[in-house]
């Protein structure tokens, strides 16, 4: 019989809020995957329960997916964490769960912390719908392509940050998005939490002189563009409609399919797009 994949999310600060589900789980599971076995072991100590490790990282996460998945699909049950929140979200996790998805083994997500949705809640902006953008990129034209996706993106967007990037990451946002509300939310539930409701600017001001440390994980909820950005920062900006749908045909659509994303894009009917490329 195959076993089964817990997807366990641990805290991102404060051990309180491991869930009894979670405690669970990784006292009934056979073995623990994690990113670091340093961090997943002094997780497993502080609760008191003792259970084999197998590494599950950025650079081994093919190997050690297909190794995990083989296991679980013999009958053995794998609990999934990641150094700090929900597991195989911008995370090498994602690899294991679709291998475990081809293996036909039952995935089994426990919901738990998360820093993006926690930072999300106190941010006191549109959250009926909103992006996860993770850390971007770090250079070159990956970068300069999510900044100018984010340019466009009505949603309110998280990007999360590190001490020794925040302050190109703020330059970089103001720069691309303008001077946007935010929440500047660090360390969260840990003992030196801080929240500040602020714009992009002002934020990396504060950051500059100190006001906000560069310490700790960082998540920044920054508010989406408003209709009129949004055209005026879109990819397609500049193009007239021939090149527009040209662009999509491009990359792989039929005609019919690039003429509606055309539409979608600019928010008119289709048959206003196809009447002036047939």
């Amino acid at each position: 019989m195959a076993g089964t994949l817990y997807i366990v999310p641990t805290p991102i600060g404060n051990l309180g809020d491991v869930s009894p589900r979670a405690r669970e789980a990784l006292e009934d599971c056979d073995f623990v995957a994690c990113e670091d076995t340093r961090v997943g072991g002094k997780l497993l100590f502080l609760l008191g329960i003792k259970k084999e490790l197998v590494s599950h990282h950025e650079h081994n996460k093919k190997q050690s997916a297909a190794y995990i998945a083989d296991r679980i699909s013999k009958g053995e049950r794998c609990a999934l964490i990641s150094d700090a929140g929900t597991p195989a979200v911008s995370d090498p996790g994602e690899e294991l769960v679709a291998a475990c998805h081809k293996a036909g083994v039952t995935v089994t997500p426990l919901p738990g912390p998360c820093a993006a949705v926690c930072a999300l809640s106190a941010s006191g902006l549109p959250s009926r719908r909103f992006v996860f953008e993770g850390f971007l990129p770090d250079k070159g034209k990956e970068r300069k392509e999510r900044l100018s996706a984010l340019a466009s993106e009505r949603r309110t967007a998280v990007v999360y940050s590190t001490p020794h990037d925040i302050a190109r990451d703020l330059a970089d946002l103001a720069a691309s998005l303008g001077n946007r509300r935010m929440l500047f939310a660090r360390e969260l539930t840990k003992m030196n939490e801080q929240t500040v409701q602020t714009s992009l600017a002002e934020a990396l001001r504060m950051v500059e002189n100190g006001e906000i440390p560069k310490k700790g994980e960082m998540a920044l909820v920054i508010e989406g563009a408003d209709e009129a950005a949004a055209s005026e920062n879109a990819f397609w900006a500049d193009m007239d409609v021939q090149t527009h749908v040209a662009h999509y045909v491009a990359l792989g659509f039929s005609k019919m399919d690039a003429v509606k994303k055309a539409a979608k894009d600019r928010g008119v009917p289709k048959s206003a797009i196809y009447d002036e490329v047939r």
